[in-house]
């Protein structure tokens, strides 16, 4: 009893796999097609976020070096009672 149980939903399944049709097949090929352009075009604009905030970081690490090179030129004018562009010279 249980081998035609058995059999009978092993002959389903295959019934029901050859069932697809070739539009079908097409179907789920576009739509893999489709998923494999989405994922590319968001791998591509997380690409370029990731590289704007690189750029970002990058001149805001230089303004800060700006920054703290005129206060440790003023600093160093005060202590040595020179000017700013003397101690910058330094």
């Amino acid at each position: 009893m249980r081998k035609i149980v058995l059999a009978a939903a092993i002959a389903g399944a295959a019934l029901s796999l050859a069932a697809c049709s070739e539009s079908t097949e097409d179907a789920a090929t576009d739509a893999a097609d489709s998923a494999m352009a989405d994922t590319e075009a968001n791998v591509e604009a997380a690409g370029e976020a990731v590289g704007d905030a690189a750029t970002a970081a990058t001149e805001a690490a230089a303004d800060v070096g700006a920054a703290a090179t005129d206060a440790a030129a003023t600093a160093e004018a005060d202590v040595q009672g020179e000017s700013t562009e003397a101690a910058k010279a330094d």
